[in-house]
């Protein structure tokens, strides 16, 4: 009785000096380190378990001081070597839009572009692939997921089959979103025909990491310098509907030819060399001069993650947002918004502008719906449409605005995407491909139901309990 008491003075102990920690050392958003008392104080036994594995922030500068400095030297110096493009002067009303994306993330405007608009799994696969096979000089890829099964075994010998013809491969996964992977076995013929994989953010034991927060959750293959494919899907069968307790898989996802492939392809360089410490001596093969294409299509990559102060995807969209006269269409599997993006999403409707928000109806996890559920009431009430995906899980993270911009890639609407995760989205200029995606919207309408505000205020008061609780630690999740 004794030993069970000092052991529970040691961990409420423990408990206390974690609260100190949050309010004194780590500084997070008030609203974050309240989630975090409460869990600390009401779970102390669960919440100190679950602090040391995603709440402790305190080396992030630390962790990412010295890749802070690396990126933005190696940025200047590929800025240096890489293709100077002559871009045709117009009077693009998202110019706001694009001045702040290159202030504060150095998000370089293209204009040269062709963008393929993929929605469907199996069509992604067979653009991506097909691409693959007709590589001649290299093919970089890196993945968050990357599943052991029937798709991922397929990519894999297909990356392996290019290695041996003498293609230079470099892949790059997340060691957490793959940690199925049996990865000695896995990768064992592909090293062996001189393909070069490495881990972003390995364990030290396998299945055992402190390191939950600060995943690379982007999703990006170049090819020759010549295209590129970034979105949503990662590599998997679920994404071509076969996971039945999923069902259908929808997702958007681009494929690029064109000046933007430079910027997708700095970004899996900057990222390549952090994860595998590969000293490269000649960068310029990886940028070779592109002028085949016609196409005047606008855009910008953007990406963010913990290494950065600011929220540079998430400013993006509240600048879509707050820019919209017309309409706003969102696409996203969670939805866990911050004060000013609820509230620009609120105002935006207020104002008369059409603004639909659609999540799944099916969730992969039941409690990022009860997270989006606990903010749906109050934008009904402002006059936001809500859509409930049904015929299989959405995982598209999507948003474009006034037929005029959007935005493709891998950043979810929810806290963990902005601030915690590494991901990288495509800003688009262009009309033809904003009706697209609005196109796509109205076509998901057709599958999905739309909340009413009268049936979603008939809630059990148990489901309004488990989402206030919910909300209540929603920055955590």
């Amino acid at each position: 009785m004794e030993l069970l008491t000092n052991i529970l003075t040691i961990i409420y102990g423990l408990n206390i000096l974690a609260i100190i920690a949050l309010i004194f050392f780590e500084r997070k958003n008030p609203t974050l380190t309240w989630a975090w008392i409460m869990v600390l104080t009401f779970l102390p036994i669960v919440g100190f378990i679950i602090y040391l594995f995603i709440g402790h922030g305190m080396s992030k500068h630390k962790m990412f001081k010295n890749k802070i400095i690396d990126d933005n030297t190696r940025k200047e110096y590929l800025n240096e070597i890489r293709t100077t493009y002559v871009y045709y002067v117009d009077s693009n009303k998202n110019q706001d839009l694009i001045t702040m994306n290159t202030a504060q993330s150095k998000a370089i405007y293209s204009q040269h572009n062709r963008i393929k608009v993929i929605f469907d799994g199996k069509e992604k696969y067979e653009e991506l692939f097909e691409s693959i096979k007709k590589a001649k000089k290299y093919i970089h890829v890196e993945y968050y997921i990357i599943q052991k099964d029937e798709v991922g075994l397929e990519f894999i010998k297909i990356l392996s089959e290019k290695a041996k013809e003498g293609v230079e491969v470099k892949l790059l996964y997340d060691a957490m979103g793959s940690n199925k992977l049996n990865r000695k076995k896995y990768f064992k013929e592909f090293k062996a025909n001189g393909g070069k994989c490495a881990a972003f953010f390995p364990s030290v034991i396998p299945y055992l990491s402190f390191r939950i927060n600060y995943r690379n959750h982007r999703k990006i293959v170049v090819i020759d310098g010549e295209v590129a494919f970034t979105g949503g899907f990662n590599i998997g069968k679920e994404h071509i509907g076969k996971d039945k307790k999923i069902g259908y898989w929808r997702d958007t996802h681009l494929k690029i030819e064109g000046e933007g492939v430079e910027d997708i392809e700095e970004r899996f360089l900057l990222d390549w060399i952090y994860a595998s410490r590969e000293k490269i001596n000649d960068y310029s093969k990886y940028f070779p001069k592109v002028d085949n294409i016609k196409e005047i299509t606008g855009m910008q990559v953007v990406s963010c993650g913990p290494d950065n102060d600011e929220q540079h995807i998430r400013n993006g969209y509240l600048k879509i947002i707050n820019n919209a006269r017309k309409n706003v269409y969102i696409q996203t599997p969670y939805f866990v918004p911050d004060e000013t993006m609820l509230n620009s999403l609120k105002i935006s409707a207020l104002s008369g502008v059409d603004v639909r928000l659609m999540i799944p109806g099916k969730p992969d996890h039941k409690t990022m719906f009860w997270a989006a559920n606990s903010y749906i009431g109050e934008l009904l009430e402002a006059g936001v449409k809500v859509y409930y995906y049904q015929k299989g899980f959405i995982h598209a993270k999507t948003i474009v605005a006034d037929g005029a911009v959007s935005s493709v890639g891998t950043a979810n609407m929810d806290i963990r995407s902005f601030k915690l995760n590494f991901e990288v989205n495509c800003f688009i200029y262009n009309k033809e491909i904003a009706e697209i995606m609005e196109n796509q919207f109205e076509e998901d309408m057709k599958a999905s139901n739309q909340v009413e505000i009268n049936e979603f205020s008939k809630r059990s008061v148990l489901d309004r309990l488990v989402e206030s609780v919910v909300r209540l630690v929603s920055p955590l999740l």
